[in-house]
């Protein structure tokens, strides 16, 4: 899909609602100077927007001008030979989140109508609907956020309510949050062997240039974190929650892994500490003799991440360990006295399939980890 931005710097969000109506499409943007250039999708001319029929791809026009008597707006769609258009006029004055959420409404409109295609969530792309709700919710109360929602988001019904619900769920949790308090992630970029999806920044230390790495990398981060804790001290923090990410940190030898810990435990105050997580991702690394360093270390929290309970679906993603191996690890982190256990599921896997899902998800239900995270692929 080719999107045409005209006179507005929304184009973030405008971009993003592409990608809800049409998310198997790449998204191009242009300006009119490019679009001139480019006579395979549209010519304007006396402000006319007119498309090139013989293009098969669909096209979104967002234009946003100033006029004496306030903004004017115009989105458009082009597909399939035909085109969809909207306009609105809004007056002077009219603050910039307002004008971008008109645009993004007009936008939506005109796909909706090209589309035949009501997106649940509405309005709403990249935001947690849950922390918008909670915003609101603090500004004018539950009964206007959830009216702002389906009035001015286009929301449906069904998942304001669970937006609504999943914020309930949270407030508890962010009322323990205090100015005085932060978080610290730490990060360990390596891991067994590269997954097919992963986007992160990490090295695969079956390569021996990579392994080679760790060392001087966990000297570096100790200095890191050294001066990390002097400026928590400097600023009157205290820690209130650590998580040790990845890549995959149990890719660390046991002796590794107990001098982070100590260096953490060290250079930090852990007096309102009330989470110790530690990311064992890759059931494959995940040994007996490190859990024990762990707990011995104070970790609260333990996360195994089998992504899916299918073989088959483990094997095209590059994942070096079975449902099976997945199911042993957990059973050993239960064994090592952890009472807090997360378990990590992707949906969308290449392979995998609604069915194959499902039972993913129930396989991980039945073993009854007291977190389980899903995430879905992106593009």
């Amino acid at each position: 899909m080719t999107l045409l931005i005209v006179g507005h710097p929304f184009h973030f969000e405008m971009e993003n609602l592409c990608r809800v109506f049409f998310p198997a499409d790449e998204i191009r943007r242009v300006t009119p100077a490019e679009s001139a250039r480019d006579r395979l999708v549209w010519r304007i001319r006396t402000n006319r927007l007119r498309m090139n029929r013989q293009r098969a791809s669909p096209w979104a026009l967002t234009r946003h001008r100033a006029e004496k008597d306030g903004w004017v707006l115009e989105a458009a769609c082009g597909r399939q030979g035909r085109c969809w258009r909207a306009k609105r006029n809004l007056p002077p004055g009219t603050d910039r989140n307002a004008r971008e959420l008109a645009l993004a409404r007009l936008l939506f409109a005109v796909f909706r109508r090209a589309t035949s295609y009501c997106p649940p969530w509405g309005l709403l792309t990249g935001v947690r609907p849950s922390k918008l709700m909670l915003q609101l919710r603090a500004d004018g109360g539950g009964a206007a956020a959830a009216r702002y929602f389906r009035e001015s988001l286009w929301v449906s019904e069904e998942k304001t309510a669970l937006a609504a619900r999943v914020a309930a769920a949270e407030e508890p949790v962010l009322a323990l949050t205090r100015p005085e308090t932060c978080s610290l992630y730490v990060a360990i970029p390596f891991c067994p062997s590269r997954c097919s999806y992963c986007s992160f920044v990490s090295h695969t230390v079956e390569r021996s240039s990579a392994a080679r790495l760790v060392p001087e990398y966990l000297e570096k981060l100790r200095e890191e974190l050294l001066r990390t804790a002097e400026i928590v001290r400097i600023l009157g923090l205290r820690v209130a929650s650590v998580y040790v990410g990845g890549g995959t940190p149990t890719i660390l030898t046991a002796v590794q892994l107990a001098n982070l810990c100590e260096t953490l435990r060290t250079a930090f105050n852990w007096g309102d500490c009330g989470e110790f997580t530690v990311e064992a991702g890759r059931p494959d690394t995940i040994t007996a003799e490190k859990l024990t360093v762990l707990k011995e270390a104070g970790v609260t929290r333990v996360s195994v991440n089998p992504q899916s309970l299918d073989d088959e679906v483990l094997r095209l993603a590059g994942r070096r360990h079975t449902a099976a191996d997945a199911l042993a690890a957990l059973r050993l982190v239960r064994e090592a006295g952890f009472r807090e256990i997360n378990m990590d599921l992707i949906a969308g896997l290449p392979g995998d399939s609604p069915a194959g899902f499902r039972r993913s998800l129930e396989g991980v239900r039945a073993c009854a980890p007291e977190n389980i995270t899903v995430h879905t692929l992106a593009r």
